[in-house]
């Protein structure tokens, strides 16, 4: 790849950071529920900590993600170190929905009467991480397949 698509990658993975980390922190301000509280009762609500560890593996993905750029510009894409990023993208994804099932289902069992917004968001976001996990996946035994081949050549020659 070009190393002006590879910065354009890296940046959009930046922003994307950025962009949820800013969402993380204004949306628990932005509740009605939370319009006469303090910063201490709006922040250490049980269910926006869910949210904030719930979060992390999203994060270190997308940190993955970073690198693995790093690695496809450095020319190292066919190697352990991006099956090795790539895997951890996978599992960083099967984590996130398990924290999104976890979270729906809360919301479901706490009995609101407004739940359908957050129950569809839940599984839209459920969704993404499938798709991510899955492409993630594929992508891994590709790699693999390559690093295995480049190993064998390697012997061979």
């Amino acid at each position: 790849m070009k190393r002006v698509s590879i910065l354009f990658l890296r940046t959009v993975v930046v922003l994307v950071a950025a962009s949820v980390l800013g969402f993380l922190i204004w949306q628990p301000q932005a509740e009605t529920v939370n319009r006469d509280a303090d910063l201490a009762t709006i922040y250490f609500n049980p269910f926006v900590l869910y949210i904030y560890l719930g979060s992390l593996p999203f994060f270190f993905a997308l940190l993955q993600v970073f690198e693995l750029l790093g690695y496809v510009g450095q020319f190292q894409d066919v190697s352990p170190v991006a099956v090795t990023a790539l895997r951890r993208v996978k599992y960083s994804a099967w984590v996130v929905l398990a924290f999104l099932v976890g979270g729906v289902g809360y919301i479901m069992l706490r009995g609101s009467d407004d739940a359908a917004g957050p129950v569809a968001l839940g599984i839209m976001s459920s969704f993404a991480c499938v798709v991510t996990a899955v492409a993630a996946a594929t992508f891994e035994r590709v790699f693999q397949r390559a690093v295995d081949v480049k190993l064998e050549n390697e012997l061979t020659v």
